[in-house]
């Protein structure tokens, strides 16, 4: 498949940055994959398997927290700098998470690595945004998915063999090679930069933004589990995310540039297509982390092989955002596929919600994972190509952060929010104490004893995934309301878009 450079950028730099981007991805990828199949291992070692989501949460808080401040930077000082910036941060946190000792360390320093990973995908898509016309865009934003998604597809079985072989610290490990190359590129390649402009940096509404998304999970990860719903330091928290929230509001209402700029949600286009994103990335986030646990706790799969089950869920992406991407190019329209992949992905999570529910086979499992896939690939590389194509060009970096920021928190919410549940269906059984001692031990537990361990976990995720089938459908409505505008061309001049 070939692609044509862009006329502003120079052929031999645009052959040179397009597969440093693209490696750029593939270090966010395996990171998110890798870790997802080796998780049980990890904190089989380390201890707290019914503390698993906080491995996640701790990289989504920072990385969500951190990407509208990388869109504004990189408008102030180049994409370039910033990239540095953000791989070099990431592979520090990577080195860091595999030395780590014990489940503190391991939280702590994955909060790290998210502070560098807050940047890579936001820059990357602004980086393309920059280079190539929104017609154009949607074969980009294909191929980019595409390289995403097969990235994925080998991340849960490279884990799974790297951690049966090796050991879960060398899935760390990896993504330093992978960073030094994808850095090379981008420092060889990356010259023709847009025009600096004079930003303020609004580092008070950045603040409020990561305590705000700190309070909110926090709400989600300890109520139920560490306190009860109706204790003192839930309603604190709910008290204080709700303040924070004001507060943010009416900080970026007056900021002279806002992290988030209030104007942006004045477009219907991206108002919608942004909480479209949030509300499927939460339904999906539970489905992309739990399932490996399903598998090797409940199916008794190795990690490896719990790594070739979880693929076919990339696959299915690969395939629709690859012809979905070339679809919108040639049609310039873009509504149809995230309607109908919408439509697909709260069907698939349904029928997983009752074949995990009713301990069925993993062909029917697999063959969901494929239509979720499918759903996935069609929905969330065009409903970027929406949001950019709607803003102002002046708000291109600061509307594609804020997506991304939106994108991300759904992850973070979904995350705490299947933690949440797999941990208050554990605590109702009395088996909290048990799960903490990893996958190894309970295969060694008395059959009785393993059996109802076994029974929570499969009973918590059939309920995470009956509850994504639910946010699914939300999202497949808001994206039957989005407005579709005409995706302009290379030698279309950029005009204000209203709603």
């Amino acid at each position: 498949m070939r692609f044509p450079p862009p006329p502003s950028t120079a052929h031999r730099d645009f052959l040179t940055v397009l597969p440093g981007l693209m490696l750029i991805l593939a270090l966010a990828a395996l990171d998110q994959n890798i870790v997802s199949t080796a998780l049980p291992r990890i904190v089989g070692d380390l201890g707290g398997l019914s503390h698993l989501s906080w491995v996640v949460t701790a990289f989504v808080l920072t990385s969500t927290a951190t990407t509208p401040l990388y869109g504004k930077l990189s408008d102030m000082y180049g994409r370039r700098p910033l990239f540095f910036l953000a791989v070099a941060v990431f592979l520090a946190g990577s080195m860091l998470c595999g030395l780590s000792r014990s489940l503190g360390e391991l939280v702590l320093f994955r909060g790290l690595q998210g502070l560098g990973a807050g940047g890579l995908l936001p820059l990357v898509q602004t980086t393309v945004a920059d280079l190539v016309s929104p017609r154009e865009r949607g074969r980009y934003q294909g191929l980019f998915v595409a390289v995403f998604s097969v990235c994925s597809v080998a991340g849960p079985l490279l884990g799974g063999v790297i951690t049966d072989l090796l050991s879960w610290r060398w899935i760390f490990y990896v993504n330093l090679p992978v960073g030094a190359v994808a850095i090379g590129l981008i420092a060889a390649g990356l010259r023709h930069a847009p025009p600096r402009v004079a930003h303020r940096v609004d580092y008070a509404g950045a603040a409020l933004l990561t305590l705000a998304t700190t309070a909110v999970l926090l709400l989600l990860s300890w109520g139920g589990t560490e306190y009860s719903w109706a204790s003192v330091p839930i309603a604190g928290l709910a008290a204080g995310a709700a303040l924070l929230a004001v507060l943010l509001v009416l900080r970026e209402g007056v900021a002279d540039e806002p992290i988030l700029p209030l104007r942006l949600f004045g477009n219907t286009v991206f108002r919608l297509a942004a909480a479209t994103m949030t509300l499927n990335t939460l339904a999906l986030f539970g489905t992309i982390i739990f399932m490996p646990l399903f598998f090797q706790l409940v199916m008794g799969a190795s990690a490896t092989r719990a790594g070739l089950l979880v693929s076919p869920l990339m696959a299915g992406v690969l395939v629709a955002s690859v012809l979905g991407g070339r679809l919108v190019s040639r049609t310039g329209r873009y509504k149809a596929l995230p309607v109908a992949g919408l439509a697909v992905s709260a069907g698939a999570l349904l029928a997983m919600a009752w074949l995990a529910g009713t301990g069925r086979g993993a062909a029917g499992l697999e063959a969901c994972l494929v239509m979720l896939g499918l759903g996935l690939g069609c929905a969330m590389p065009t409903l970027t190509v929406a949001i950019q194509n709607a803003v102002e060009p002046a708000d291109l970096g600061a509307a594609t952060s804020a997506a991304i920021f939106f994108r991300s928190l759904g992850g973070a919410i979904g995350v705490a929010l299947s933690g949440a549940v797999l941990a208050m269906r554990l605590q109702a059984a009395g088996l909290g104490g048990i799960a903490d001692q990893g996958i190894r031990r309970i295969a060694a537990l008395a059959p009785a004893e393993r059996l109802a361990v076994v029974g929570a976990y499969r009973d918590a995720i059939a309920t995470s995934l009956l509850v994504g089938a639910g946010i699914a459908a939300l999202a497949f409505v808001l994206a039957t309301r989005i407005p579709e505008l005409p995706l302009r061309g290379a030698s279309d001049r950029p005009r204000r878009r209203g709603d």
